[in-house]
């Protein structure tokens, strides 16, 4: 017999199918070893030595596959081709007794060429990887370790701080406070309507003597207008061209979570929850099938087999004008790892319209946006005719108008009938006529202004606070959606609709780490740390220094902290996120006779005060609002959805983001020591989703 161990029960699933009856597949679960939970596990004085002792919740897995490897002539170690994966392979090495030999076999995708291929091509474990998923580790727990008590001191116990999720927590409160702190300024919008003959077009104001202008006030408003009173307007350009669009090339693990959390209102986790088991295997007719390639990749390259595939599909399905005469390629980012292809469908025969009614509306949705996107990205360009016109008008001696009048119209859709479903006519053009040319006279027979303030930046959605974290440098594809996922349980941040907000507590947590640990926070630093651990993982440079180098100046932050961060005589108020109704600021939590109340901080000169709402607990995975503690009549503690009645969802324990993706049933939360765990409330399905890190 001989046996593969992967990561994953679903995967094992999915590989055996395809393997003979001389193999067994089995699963690890994931990580068997870490660092202790109840002690640091690092000797400082010793090289920064690990300590890892087995998972409690792993010894039987464990015993388990001992019993596989001593019956098993020959053992293969397939945990997923990363870090993670890597260390996972050296722990199971370790533990199992497996011998230093070439047991270790790498695919990017589950299907039986590259199974097969791989098995032809074991490879020993690449310690270059492992040591770079070491340090990380390392480095996690001293600065989750050193960190979170001056928190506790400081602030209130329970709070942790993590290298990376410190970091994207900067980010929030950095543009939670450029709103609150945002003056608006007030300017002016001006759209004239022009006839000529029957026709008429509408322009808006851009510019003066053809350079941008914004009109800053009602006085510059009417001045303006009067200028502009009885002068001649005269078409000076129209042009027209043909311009071209570019598909966008596949996706990487950031772009896939970036457009399905905007598209289809599902939370980062959600979307890689989808995607792993769209990675591992679903069941389709009786068949547990692998729909698409690993999904945690900074890279949107693709294979060679896989151009061909698309465009073969492309050229039977859309016809040779969609076809480029060579293949598309497109630049990965100079920051990426390049380790793995972009996320793309392993068939294209297996289309979304053909798995309509066998995949659950989320995971089809999800996949048919995989699927549309690489097709796409082996496309033609979608051709547009454009038309601008400018009509000018002299208002005085050294200011000339301009008011413009934009068009387009599709003349070829190229990429765009994959989105479209349907393909144009294959000699259907766009057009957009040009009812004037340069030189005519018009005449300008109404004016409509508006007054407008310019508003502030956007807050930070799930999607695009991931795009500004990968152009940072902050964290890899594997850790963008844990480290959303962290920050909100630990309630650094909220959610106002589909956009996130750092609560009160966030901000408090990034002040107190701003006095001593700054470089924490720095998002430079944070990415130039990314940079190191892949100069580890390419053998460039020895795990141990760069703890080596990082350590003594972070311990000296350390001490300087517990120094500035002796407990107040007076306990500080507890801050909410509630504003105040008068002056706007974070309402406090203070105590009375009659008990707890919220009141505002800005007592005497504000003397508001509230009833003291119930407290956030969550995201609800029905609608992604709040979920609230409440109390029911009886006087028990549950969990409901702040949407209620809209939304119905209740639960007796604190629930996950999202259902069971074995049973759909309600996950909850456990907290065992330093590690939070997803469990399902029906069936044994769960999920580790944070750490101590």
């Amino acid at each position: 017999m001989k046996l593969v161990i992967v990561e994953s029960p679903k995967k094992a699933k999915t590989i055996e199918k395809y393997l003979g009856s001389d193999f067994r597949v089995k699963a690890s679960g994931g990580h068997v070893c870490d660092l202790p939970a109840k002690s640091l596990g690092i000797d400082v004085n010793n090289n920064f030595k690990p300590e890892y002792v087995i998972n409690e919740d792993k010894q039987r897995t464990i015993d388990s596959l001992k019993a596989d490897v001593a019956r098993a002539k020959e053992v293969y170690l397939a945990t997923d081709p990363d870090r993670e994966g890597e260390a996972i392979s050296w722990h199971l090495a370790t533990v199992l007794g497996i011998p230093d030999t070439a047991c270790r076999i790498e695919f990017h995708e589950i299907s039986k060429k590259a199974i097969t291929n791989a098995l032809a091509s074991p490879r020993h474990i690449d310690m270059n990887l492992v040591n770079a998923q070491q340090a990380r580790r390392v480095l996690d727990r001293l600065v989750g370790y050193k960190i979170s008590p001056v928190l506790n001191r400081k602030i209130k116990s329970g709070l942790s701080a993590g290298r990376v999720q410190s970091a994207a927590l900067r980010m929030l409160v950095d543009r939670e406070r450029e709103i609150r702190n945002f003056v608006p300024q007030e300017y002016w919008t001006w759209q004239a309507q022009f006839a000529f003959g029957r026709s008429k077009i509408k322009g808006n104001f851009e510019e003066i003597n053809g350079k941008k202008h914004r009109i800053g006030s009602k006085e510059e408003m009417d001045s303006m207008l009067a200028k502009a009173s009885g002068k001649p307007c005269i078409v000076d350009t129209v042009k027209t061209a043909v311009r071209k669009s570019f598909p966008q090339p596949p996706f990487t693990t950031s772009t896939l979570q970036q457009d399905a959390t905007s598209k289809f209102n599902l939370s980062a986790p959600q979307v890689m929850q989808i995607a792993q088991q769209l990675y591992e295997g679903v069941e389709i007719d009786g068949d547990h099938v692998a729909l698409v390639t690993y999904i945690r990749t900074d890279s949107v390259r693709v294979s060679t087999d896989a151009v061909f595939m698309a465009r073969d599909y492309i050229k039977n399905n859309f016809g040779g004008d969609y076809l480029p005469a060579s293949p598309n390629s497109y630049k990965t980012s100079s920051n990426a790892q390049d380790a793995h292809e972009a996320i793309r469908p392993i068939s294209l025969e297996r289309t979304p319209q053909s798995l309509a009614g066998k995949l659950g509306k989320q995971m089809l949705s999800v996949y048919k946006l995989i699927f549309d996107r690489f097709v796409a990205s082996q496309m033609t360009p979608a051709q547009y005719n454009t038309l601008d016109i400018r009509v000018g008008i002299q208002a005085d001696e050294e200011s000339n108008y301009g008011f413009h009048t934009k068009g387009r119209a599709l003349k070829f859709a190229g990429f765009t009938a994959v989105y479209n479903d349907v393909k144009p006519a294959e000699d259907e053009e766009g057009d957009i006529s040009t009812p004037v040319k340069e030189g005519d006279e018009v005449t300008r027979v109404s004016d409509k202004t508006e007054q407008k303030y310019t508003k502030p930046p956007q807050r930070y959605s799930e999607s695009s606070l991931i795009k500004a974290m990968e152009e940072n440098g902050i964290g890899r594809p594997s850790t963008y959606a844990s480290i959303i996922s962290v920050l909100s349980k630990r309630d650094y941040t909220g959610k106002e609709g589909k956009y996130m907000t750092a609560t009160p507590l966030g901000e408090q947590v990034v002040d107190e780490m701003n006095k001593n640990f700054q470089d924490i926070l720095d998002l430079h630093f944070t990415a130039n740390m990314e940079k190191s651990l892949d100069d580890i993982g390419e053998g460039k440079r020895q795990w141990q220094d760069l703890i080596a180098e990082f350590y003594p100046g972070f311990m000296e932050h350390v001490y300087a902290a517990y120094k500035d961060n002796k407990p107040s005589d007076k306990k500080p108020d507890e801050v909410t996120d509630i504003r105040c109704d008068k002056c706007g600021a974070f309402m406090v939590i203070k105590e009375g006779r009659n008990g707890k109340f919220l009141a505002c901080p800005n007592y005497p000169s504000c003397k508001n005060t509230k009833s003291l709402g119930q407290k956030v607990v969550g995201t609800c995975p029905k609608c992604g609002r709040n979920v609230l503690e409440k109390t029911s009549k009886s006087g028990k503690t549950f969990y409901g959805c702040e949407g209620y009645p809209q939304c119905d969802f209740a639960s007796w324990d604190i629930p996950a983001p999202y259902f069971c993706p074995e049973c759909k049933a309600t996950m909850k939360q456990v907290k065992l020591r330093n590690t939070l765990k997803y469990k399902c409330t029906k069936c044994n399905h769960s999920e580790v989703v944070g750490t101590d890190k």
